[in-house]
């Protein structure tokens, strides 16, 4: 039961503190160091591992298992991190139901995966917490690399650069660097803020300078950055939403989902934080569902996400689906936002229901309103402020292989970038592959 009086609208103190603080806790525990055998022990150490395969940043899944299995989690945090430097947090937000885990020969026999995703972590977790870090710079190499966006991709590739001996500056819009990972992420998947613990032991590596409230266009342009430094890497992100452009998008109460999965993430007091009693989620994506399932989190009596298509063309994986609809959501598809309703304050959403024939979609004429009292936008986020010069495909910086763009000197990676999936994971596999390419461009190799 809520500890305030019944308030219509929006408005704080939904839960008490202590059902708050259950209800953000760790969304998947970390494995115990028995736990951790056991579920090591499960793995074929296949020779041609599907799951290794299905990984974006290549992880050597099988060694890393047998190195837990084995008793020595440090080398196994060492063989991950040297393919993806950021395998803590993706081992809490990757979805593994959907890559590698997918294709576990024991998941194809049994039904029943290795637990890759939270191996992964027992092995990352276990060696931050030992205070060390596993890689050494190379010599200096006097060259000198601008990274914009200290997002997944722009952490990935400033790491990979510093330790091959560059110097590099990481310019980040936010107060805080750590992009997606920091802002975009449901609280109960990344507690404790383990983004900037994460963030502080990647700089450990040395010769990365991190300045934050620089945005490109506003406070840095392209040209001067090319002129100041001998590469530019963009990772700066999407930070552009999709509106809905209907009737009563700008009625109060109606907001970008994004913008309340910032505000959660950065609130220090979650009883301080309102919701409504009411509230409509408009997407289909992992935003949809983390703003979704975190309204429900905090107090929201009813909570339902919309989706214009059918559930098998929802991005959010049918994992994300079943928790959402685990703690208390309901999900509609084949309904399409006609209009927002309310005298000021947003207090019904009138919806049409659709057809999807051939890939076609097709409103049928047939509306309905559901009451809401609080909308979300999560319809998709776009790229702002690409500087002049960049050429640009599906509203995203064309890049061409290892990100190279079609400026000389200039590479780009991560959700700004054209090309692979808008996932953390990616990212880093793109901010990687870019560093190692801008390095060889500039050692003459």
């Amino acid at each position: 039961m809520s500890n305030s009086p019944r308030t219509d609208g929006i408005a704080p103190d939904r839960l008490p503190k202590e059902t708050l603080a259950q209800n953000f806790s760790d969304l998947h525990p970390p494995l115990a160091p028995h736990e951790a055998h056991v579920a090591a022990d499960r793995c074929y150490f296949c020779h041609d591992a599907p799951c290794m395969t299905a990984c974006p940043t290549s992880i050597d899944i099988p060694l890393f298992i047998r190195q837990i299995a084995t008793g020595t989690p440090e080398a196994a945090a060492k063989t991950i991190l040297e393919q993806n430097i950021l395998g803590g947090m993706c081992a809490r937000v990757c979805p593994t139901e959907t890559l590698c885990e997918e294709v576990c020969v024991r998941e194809v026999a049994e039904g029943k995966p290795v637990e890759i995703g939270r191996l992964q972590r027992y092995a990352t977790d276990t060696l931050m917490a030992s205070n060390t870090h596993p890689f050494d710079r190379a010599a200096p190499t006097g060259k000198t690399v601008a990274v914009v966006g200290a997002g997944p991709a722009g952490l990935s590739c400033a790491h990979r650069l510093a330790m091959k001996g560059h110097d590099v500056v990481v310019f980040d819009a936010k107060a805080k660097p750590g992009g997606l990972n920091e802002y975009g992420i449901a609280s109960y998947k990344s507690t404790n803020d383990f983004a900037q613990a994460e963030v502080d032991w990647l700089l450990r590596i040395g010769g990365i300078r991190i300045e934050t409230g620089k945005a490109l266009g506003a406070d840095l342009s392209l040209d001067q950055l090319k002129a100041e430094y001998d590469a530019v890497f963009l990772g700066m992100g999407l930070a552009g939403v999709n509106a809905l452009g209907l009737p009563g998008d700008d009625k109060t109460n109606a907001v970008d989902a994004v913008d309340f999965i910032a505000d959660l993430r950065q609130a220090g007091d979650l009883a301080a934080l309102p919701v409504g009693r009411d509230v409509v989620v408009i997407g289909g994506g992992m935003t949809a569902v983390d703003a979704a399932v975190q309204s429900k989190l905090l107090g929201a009596e009813r909570v339902t996400i919309a989706y214009r298509r059918g559930a098998d063309r929802m991005a959010a994986s049918e994992y994300e689906r079943e928790l959402a609809t685990s703690k208390g959501v309901t999900i509609l598809t084949n309904v399409q936002p006609v209009a927002l309703h309310g005298n000021g304050a947003v207090a019904e959403v009138e919806f049409e229901y659709t057809t999807d024939e051939g890939g076609r979609l097709t409103g049928t004429g047939e509306t309905f309103r559901i009451k809401a009292d609080q909308c979300f936008r999560a319809i998709g986020q776009s790229l702002t402020g690409a500087p002049e010069g960049l050429t640009l495909t599906g509203g995203k910086i064309a890049v061409e292989e290892a990100g190279r763009t079609g400026l000389d000197g200039v590479w780009a990676g991560g959700d700004c970038a054209s090309g692979g999936d808008d996932l953390t994971v990616t990212a880093v596999a793109e901010g990687r592959d870019a560093a190692e390419d801008i390095h060889a461009t500039l050692m003459g190799e």
